[in-house]
């Protein structure tokens, strides 16, 4: 596990400093930017005690492999990757569970969107297995917009394995799959749950698919077949909240 790493973005950097100050141990501002959403991060970063350096944009653009870095980057320490025995630690002392599976989501644009949706919909945590996934990149920080810091990403090693602890914990998981016969809109949401998406090529694999209590679909109307995974995610996570709610 790396040390150390850098985070990029407004938001995202806004929300190490609001959520882990201590995580921070140096900023870095594109020289001449002198708006007041910077203005904003560079008093939190004093009241933190936090260096910050001007520099080039240039500078920046490579630091943050992208340039889409909107002026400020900052070098933290790495959070603690959160494994099985964190996850059913949560679960133990949750009273309505809430979770989103991603099964093989490699692109860190979708991880970080989906993670933005489940921090809206009041997700208590994203699992997504170790291997053949993106786990928490600079990139993904910046996309979610502040929501890495506070919805805890648990990678575990063997999913369908967690799957079923979660299960044994009275978690009842529905998996999202195009060509399933029953409506998401007429699936049950509510109580413990965890929804699973599949990949973005690919959907759920076998396991993870048989491994499911159920199988739902959005129902589509148009000529196109699927949805992006973060699409899809934020649909089947706010019909749930909607039924919660109801």
């Amino acid at each position: 596990m790396k040390k150390q790493d850098f985070t990029f973005g407004i938001h995202a950097v806004e929300a190490v400093l609001k959520h882990s100050p201590e995580r921070v141990i140096e900023m870095w501002v594109q020289a001449g930017r002198d708006d007041q959403r910077l203005a904003t991060l560079l008093q939190m970063a004093a009241e933190y005690g936090v260096s910050v350096q001007t520099s080039a944009r240039k500078v920046l653009d490579e630091k943050s492999d992208n340039g889409q870095h909107q002026g400020v980057l900052a070098r933290v320490k790495a959070v603690k990757q959160l494994n099985d025995n964190d996850l059913l630690a949560l679960v133990e002392k949750t009273e309505t569970p809430f979770f989103l599976i991603l099964d093989g989501v490699t692109d860190p644009h979708n991880l970080g969107a989906c993670l933005r949706n489940a921090d809206a919909a009041g997700v208590h945590g994203v699992i997504v297995p170790r291997d053949n996934s993106v786990g928490l990149t600079p990139t993904v920080s910046k996309v979610a917009c502040g929501a890495a810091e506070v919805v805890p990403l648990f990678q575990v090693t063997n999913l369908a394995r967690t799957m079923k602890s979660l299960q044994d914990k009275g978690v009842w998981i529905v998996g999202a799959a195009g060509e399933a016969d029953s409506d998401l809109y007429k699936t049950d949401l509510k109580g413990s749950l965890a929804i699973a998406m599949g990949a973005e090529d690919k959907g759920l694999r076998r396991l993870t698919r048989e491994s499911c209590d159920s199988i739902a679909s959005i129902p589509m109307s148009g000529s196109v077949s699927s949805l992006n995974v973060s699409v899809a995610s934020g649909i089947c996570l706010f019909e749930a909240v909607r039924q919660r709610l109801g």
